[in-house]
């Protein structure tokens, strides 16, 4: 009996460390479970009344999905109990994906393919348990240090310039650092942060704190590791840190450029104010959600530049949401080689492996394949124009927040169909497709070749 037992437990971790990805799915849905549960509650509420299910079940989801899309006005429908258990969720869900995704990359080996790196650590009967314990660590000291931080200045500046009590200051310091840091995009006040759009000490904090996580914990570690020394960073870091700088420089260039004279937006403001908030809204469609101005009120152009830049989103293995920074710039790669005529496609002196390309292919190609099939289904049973529909799909998918402001107004089957994408958003397409390939068998045969005529 005892040998049947060890038996049983030994086969056990084996399949944990065969299939560890399909759990991500499953704690995820049981967090937004349980804040379902508890947002369910009377105190929950402001009126100490039950929320109905679409509204608990809706906003937990965006909380444990770090989304920050709401249904009722966070300030004045949820208590002080029911904020907290917000906070808690989006803590929860930043936290888990950092820890996950970075687990999971630790498995999968920089050498190896996952399954060969699968197999090797269950003949070890290990799992990089050292590599696995520093990266938790570092994780956690990490979110401890810039919460922190900003929270720290936050709530200084709201008590001593907009002389808000040291309790309420302290409140909404710590919501708002800890939501930045996670790029939930949830706030305490009801404008978002429309109130503070002259003040870059509010701004500019919340700002760094996004950028920070965006990038991605393998970033960090590796600029913690090597310095500022760009020869010495990793393949990833390199395309990480330059794809972010041109996107917020791009971002920047051209919500400033169109929406400058535009009397919704930053039209009525001063130079400075101006170059401020495009600034702003140039790291927040990266996932964070938050906004200083009313993005209904932008132009056309600003929302397809936003389309752009919510659909990459950030770096890998970080709380930011999208297809991904290296995805985006591994496809541009591919596009670029081929218009060459190369043979191998790479960036900065290095190449990339065929398992890389494809990977990015399919992942772009399904989150593509999902934000269409949302889109077209929600349009053909609302009258809202498409070009919002489109926004708030792209927002959800990739965990962004960002809203013209029709949520609110959405039937239950779309509001479901965004839930749907939050969820999707935040475990990735990347995690699901690996969870199937895991359980697959390669064929022992290959089928002849033949190509067809491509364009």
């Amino acid at each position: 009996m005892l040998y049947l037992r060890d038996a049983w437990a030994q086969s056990a971790r084996v399949n944990a460390l065969r299939d560890p990805i399909r759990l991500i799915p499953l704690l995820f849905a049981g967090a937004i479970a349980v804040g379902t549960i508890l947002l369910s509650l009377p105190f929950a509420t402001v009126e100490g009344v039950r929320a109905p299910f679409l509204v608990a079940f809706f906003t937990s989801t965006s909380a444990v999905a770090v989304t920050g899309l709401i249904v009722v006005d966070t300030p004045t429908y949820w208590s002080g109990f029911g904020q907290g258990v917000i906070l808690l969720l989006f803590q929860i869900g930043g936290f888990g994906i950092m820890t996950s995704a970075t687990l999971f990359g630790l498995m999968a080996g920089r050498g190896f393919g996952l399954r060969d790196r699968m197999a090797t650590q269950i003949e070890r009967s290990r799992l990089e348990k050292h590599d696995a314990v520093t990266a938790l660590r570092l994780i956690l000291a990490i979110t401890i240090a810039v919460e922190a931080v900003v929270a720290l200045v936050l709530t200084a500046r709201l008590f001593v310039r907009y002389h808000e009590s040291f309790g309420e200051a302290l409140w909404h310091g710590v919501f708002h650092s800890v939501s930045a840091f996670n790029n939930a995009g949830f706030s305490s006040y009801s404008d978002s942060v429309m109130g503070f759009q002259n003040d870059p000490l509010i701004l500019g904090p919340i700002m760094i704190a996004v950028v920070i996580t965006a990038l991605g914990f393998p970033v960090i570690q590796d600029v913690r590791t090597n310095g500022f020394v760009w020869r010495r960073w990793s393949l990833h870091t390199k395309i990480t840190v330059a794809g972010t700088f041109a996107l917020l420089t791009f971002g920047f260039a051209a919500i400033l450029a169109m929406e400058w004279h535009n009397p919704e937006t930053l039209g009525p403001m001063g130079w400075g104010a101006k170059i401020l908030n495009a600034a702003f809204h140039s790291v927040m469609p990266r996932t964070a959600g938050f906004n200083s101005v009313n993005v209904g009120g932008f132009h056309d152009e600003t929302l397809m530049t936003n389309f752009f830049l919510m659909f990459i989103g950030g770096g890998s293995a970080g709380t930011a949401g999208g297809i991904k920074v290296t995805t985006f710039f591994v496809l541009f790669a591919i596009v670029l080689t081929e218009v060459l005529g190369r043979k191998d496609s790479g960036l900065f002196q290095r190449r990339f492996g065929r398992e890389v390309e494809r990977q990015a292919l399919a992942v772009t190609v399904l989150s593509a394949a999902l934000i269409f099939a949302s889109t077209t289904y929600i349009a053909s049973i609302s009258s809202i124009p498409l070009d919002d529909i489109l926004f708030e799909c792209i927002s959800a998918f990739s965990t962004v927040g960002l809203s013209t402001g029709i949520t609110a107004d959405l039937p239950p089957s779309a509001l479901l169909v965004l839930v749907m994408l939050m969820f999707v958003g935040r475990v990735g397409t990347i995690t699901v497709a690996t969870a199937l390939a895991l359980g697959g068998r390669a064929r022992p045969y290959r089928y002849p070749q033949e190509n067809p005529i491509v364009g």
